[in-house]
């Protein structure tokens, strides 16, 4: 079987995947519609294990890297899931308190790829916490689709609550200079957002690809946005002209991009939705903002 390149996938098949992916159709579904595709040289399994993440081969920081400071925490979320396991990152040779950024998972728990980014964001000189919302069910299970089943198991509004404690935990933590950000991907935009709406303290947001609070609830953002949109994700972007509207007629500060021929996801480097180009300019600019809102 000759190497699967991504210009070689129909925009059809990363849309199938993106309905798998949130859970709008099952796997038995996802394999029986991919079939369609599996022609040529090309077979339903080495199409579903060219789609699937690789974990191992993709980590940029590793878990043990002596420039950071990174171990497991837990922190209480009386409102929502009682323990909430988390990663709690900052750079070794810190001095001093440092900006905070929660860094908030996609629809499948804390697997390597967020944790990955949660080292990242600490390597730039922040203090980082990446919980799993999936703590009071065992946490993450170590593969995806695993992860995606028990998260829709979870109340919405208590991981909301549990999201909102893991702000507090960060902001009172004693490294921490007290300001705030939240950065957040897919589940974890829309969740960005909800701190944005919910969080008058929150000093930025930066939601990618995340879902569109309320125009209702617009009012009530005190942050900066940095808002992350891939033009092939029509999905969410159906929400964008409606929460753009809200936020020029309430006034409120927000920068917006939106990523040529990138599909949704494409900052994660484990799938080949993946955009290099796209994900390094929205990360440095992701950075940029922070490193100007929490310092």
């Amino acid at each position: 079987m000759s190497q699967i390149n991504k210009e070689d996938i129909k925009q059809e098949v990363f849309d199938l995947y993106d309905d798998y992916a949130h859970s709008r159709v099952d796997r038995r579904d996802f394999m029986q519609r991919l079939s369609l595709y599996a022609v040529g040289g090309l077979t339903v399994s080495s199409l579903m294990s060219f789609l699937m993440p690789d974990y191992k081969g993709n980590i940029q920081i590793k878990a043990d890297d002596a420039r950071l400071k990174s171990e497991f925490i837990n922190y209480p979320s009386p409102k929502g899931g009682g323990t909430i396991k988390a990663l709690l990152s900052k750079p070794a040779d810190a001095k001093g308190k440092l900006g905070g950024i929660l860094v908030v998972h996609e629809n499948r728990g804390l697997n390597p790829y967020i944790e990955d980014v949660a080292r990242r964001a600490a390597l730039a000189g922040f203090i980082t916490l990446a919980p799993d919302a999936l703590s009071p069910l065992g946490g993450y299970p170590g593969n995806d689709d695993e992860g995606r089943t028990m998260q829709a198991k979870r109340n919405p509004k208590e991981m909301e609550e549990d999201f909102i404690a893991g702000f507090e935990y960060l902001k009172n933590h004693k490294d921490c200079n007290g300001k705030v950000g939240v950065v957040g991907f897919c589940y974890g935009g829309g969740i960005a957002n909800m701190l944005a709406v919910r969080e008058p303290d929150l000093a930025a947001a930066v939601p990618f690809y995340g879902g569109q609070p309320a125009a209702a609830d617009v009012p009530k953002i005190k942050a900066p946005l940095m808002l992350h949109y891939a033009a092939l994700d029509t999905r969410i972007n159906a929400g964008w002209p409606a929460y753009e509207a809200a936020l020029k007629e309430n006034g409120k500060k927000y920068q917006a991009f939106i990523y040529e021929n990138a599909n949704h996801g494409f900052h994660n480097d484990t799938t080949p939705r993946y955009d290099k180009a796209a994900a390094e300019l929205a990360w440095t600019r992701t950075i940029d903002f922070f490193k100007q809102n929490l310092k």
